[in-house]
């Protein structure tokens, strides 16, 4: 990855998008940012973009992380916001967190970050969104995550509903980081 992480992921989408057929780009963002960046590149396209953010609450009670002129942002641009709470921890994590042990939830995020914290988050924003209805589960999309800040990571994959959460197929890795 170049110095500016996020622009490399934003090209190597782009340039998965011109091969087709995606309609959907899902983006993991906390303040706003990464998803204005690619909501802002994708702009003129027919694209939809989903900015998934974390839950209301995550970082502090009643803390809603996403920065508002952000949200305004993204409203403009036409973009979906997502905001709920996390397909892989959730409930499960109050009571890994009140009572010790590890949930289902918990293992297969752990599993998942063999690949890169990256992929963790690109699948968990993918089943947030299907839930939110945001995006279809008939199709592919393509689905950008990150590490702390900034995007990283992309991945084309059949997004599913937590309910049938197997059915989640991650196609294509567009860009992952090595380390």
């Amino acid at each position: 990855m170049t110095a500016d992480p996020t622009q490399a992921v934003i090209e190597r989408v782009i340039e998965r998008l011109d091969a087709g057929p995606i309609d959907h780009v899902i983006v993991a963002t906390t303040s706003g940012t990464t998803g204005v960046r690619f909501a802002e590149a994708l702009a003129g396209r027919d694209i939809q973009t989903v900015c998934v953010t974390h839950h209301v609450g995550f970082k502090g009670a009643d803390v809603d992380e996403l920065q508002r002129p952000n949200r305004e942002r993204l409203r403009q641009l036409g973009a979906v916001v997502v905001t709920a709470g996390h397909a892989l921890s959730g409930v499960g994590r109050s009571i890994s967190t009140a009572f010790g042990g590890t949930t289902p939830g918990e293992l297969i995020a752990h599993t998942l970050r063999l690949f890169g914290q990256g992929t963790k988050v690109c699948v968990e924003c993918a089943v947030m969104a299907a839930d939110a209805g945001a995006v279809p589960t008939d199709r592919d999309a393509i689905c950008v995550g990150g590490t702390g800040q900034d995007a990283d990571t992309a991945v084309v994959l059949k997004p599913a509903h937590a309910n049938a959460f197997f059915e989640l197929r991650i196609r294509e890795i567009l860009c992952r980081p090595t380390g």
